[in-house]
């Protein structure tokens, strides 16, 4: 079973790329959703702990937890010691299941896959990229989006440049969703032949 990681900074247009994998029938990891998932649930008590005051009737407040954590790095790594060995432990769980199914190829959608360290966990990786100014209108055309979150976010992501060089695949999504649709097809071509 070949793990493709796909990663990108924000903005690219991962969630779609993704999308595009999983209505071709490969089964899909998405990491953000399985934290919005921990959030309502075995990450609840943990952060309650740490971040009392991002704990509002039962669930984590994402937009509270996102301002107790933002610029504060000592702060952030407490929050990423209990969340990532949650999503790593799903991770694991998804892969398993996967491989009883027989897969041949799953896909592993984190966005800070370079940035954590986790490149050794797949096979190939793909990112996913588009140019900064279309980057930037739809990352400031997200709810709560300000210029400074994003910029807070960019400087914790490694530059999209460096990601593309270390990639083994490219979906350049600045153009149409038909022109990403095709490259996925090849790359799955040439991932599955090589698996075949």
């Amino acid at each position: 079973m070949i793990k493709l990681g796909l990663t990108g900074s924000i903005g690219m247009g991962k969630s779609t790329t993704a999308q595009i994998f999983a209505d071709r029938g490969v089964p899909v990891y998405d990491a953000d959703a399985v934290v919005h998932q921990l959030y309502q649930s075995e990450a609840v008590p943990l952060i309650a702990e740490a971040f009392p005051e991002a704990v509002i009737g039962g669930q984590v407040d994402r937009k509270i937890l996102s301002a107790s954590v933002l610029g504060k790095p000592d702060e952030l790594k407490k929050l990423e010691n209990i969340v990532h060995p949650l999503v790593h432990a799903k991770e694991q769980q998804f892969l398993r299941d996967a491989e009883v199914k027989g897969a041949k190829l799953v896909v592993l959608d984190i966005p800070l896959l370079f940035e954590t360290g986790g490149t050794g966990r797949v096979d190939k990786i793909l990112v996913v990229s588009a140019p900064y100014e279309m980057q930037r209108e739809r990352v400031l055309s997200r709810e709560n989006m300000t210029e400074e979150k994003f910029q807070s976010i960019l400087a914790r992501q490694m530059p999209d440049a460096e990601k593309r060089a270390k990639a083994d695949f490219i979906v350049d999504t600045g153009q149409d969703k038909e022109f990403a649709r095709q490259q996925v097809s090849e790359i799955l071509e040439k991932l599955l032949n090589t698996a075949a």
